[in-house]
């Protein structure tokens, strides 16, 4: 498998967990922590997936999500989030997420959405 994957979290140990997944998928992975941050990242880089926490500093994923719809961006986002109530994942889907995804998760589970969303 091959692709760009940006990962955006907050939370380190998550960032490298999936990160690492990823990679030993044969995925080349970027990271960054914050919303900002990985706003900018998302619009300067040729992404093929990107996986996007919801609750971050700075700016939430739903926020990063929103502006990157309207500036076009189509690539596929998989949200990553604690929260999982059914008005949160309307949220995210309505933002224009790709797929949603609860913590806890399985990183194997993740890796499935992330090869999926890679068509």
């Amino acid at each position: 498998m091959s692709g760009r994957v940006l990962v955006v979290d907050d939370d380190r140990d998550i960032r490298d967990l999936v990160a690492i997944k990823l990679e030993s998928a044969g995925l080349d992975v970027e990271t960054r922590p914050d919303g900002p941050q990985g706003l900018e990242a998302a619009l300067d880089g040729s992404w093929a997936a990107i996986v996007l926490d919801v609750m971050m500093p700075g700016m939430s994923g739903i926020d990063v999500l929103r502006s990157l719809r309207e500036r076009g961006v189509q690539t596929p986002v998989i949200l990553l989030t604690a929260r999982g109530q059914e008005k949160d994942v309307e949220a995210g889907f309505a933002a224009g997420a790709d797929d949603y995804v609860t913590k806890p998760f399985s990183p194997r589970a993740l890796l499935a959405r992330v090869t999926a969303a890679l068509g």
